[in-house]
């Protein structure tokens, strides 16, 4: 039986036209076989684990479900290698070179995708042949280490990324799909859930008081009881917050730990 030396591969983009872009020049790549396409992190994952592909061309900056995510979520073995899409800047992306295969920084040409796909040849030539490359294990065990201590989050917004830094949120409420995000500066408008947002905030700074609400400690004044175990929550500027009973206990064992 001859041996499949196709490279089966999977693009995840939100945006559809950077997937018909990465589409159109992966078509006259014969060792390169496209199995599927993702317009979204949950799709990518059941994707990746339908088809255990030996390359996944990954948007990092994804609602809901983000490319971080995904890598965590991977079961298949051996993991696929990932070649990064990203409208990240270079310097944010220094975080990624260590441990990707490669990346593609958006708007890329022909000879930097040629390049990139020479990269991929290159890993999947070893893997086959017993060498695999530990890089894919060494990303994922720092994204699961590092991730949840950001110094800046990184939004979508009409066609850009926007940066927030993380010392500059002052809270955050749910507004539908959508998170508004209130800030020394203003207030930003994001398609990402309030879970996802909190699943990015370091757990010391951020206490979720209520199911459409998250508050940065130190802006806190004070909490003025009400009934039935609910409160508000007063912050250093006048902003006042509703307190659930529900999420009372998470205030009380915060202001337990010692300082």
């Amino acid at each position: 039986m001859p041996v499949d030396t196709r490279i089966r591969t999977v693009i995840v983009d939100d945006e559809n036209h950077a997937r018909d872009r990465l589409r159109q020049l992966l078509e006259p790549e014969a060792d390169f076989e496209l199995v599927d396409e993702c317009a979204n992190g949950r799709l990518a994952i059941a994707a990746i684990d339908r088809h255990s592909p030996d390359v996944v061309f990954l948007d990092v900056q994804m609602p809901r479900v983000d490319g971080f995510a995904v890598c965590r979520s991977i079961t298949v073995s051996p993991p696929p290698l990932f070649v990064f899409v990203t409208a990240f800047d270079q310097h944010a992306l220094r975080a990624f070179e260590v441990h990707a295969i490669d990346y593609l920084l958006k708007p890329f040409d022909r000879e930097r995708f040629q390049q990139a796909l020479s990269h991929v040849r290159e890993q999947v030539r070893r893997a086959r042949g017993g060498a695999a490359d530990t890089r894919v294990a060494e990303m994922l065990a720092a994204w699961q280490k590092d991730r949840r201590r950001p110094d800046r989050l990184a939004f979508k917004a009409d066609g850009k990324v926007v940066f927030v830094r993380v010392g500059d949120l002052d809270w955050a409420e749910a507004d539908g799909n959508y998170v508004r995000l209130h800030t020394r500066a203003g207030t930003h408008h994001f398609r990402e859930t309030l879970t996802a947002l909190e699943q990015q905030l370091p757990a010391e700074s951020f206490l979720r008081i209520s199911r459409s609400q998250l508050v940065n400690v130190d802006r806190i004044k004070e909490v003025e009881p009400l009934f039935y175990g609910d409160a508000t929550v007063v912050l250093h500027d006048g902003t006042k917050l509703s307190l659930s009973r529900h999420y009372r206990e998470r205030l009380d064992q915060w202001l337990a730990r010692p300082r």
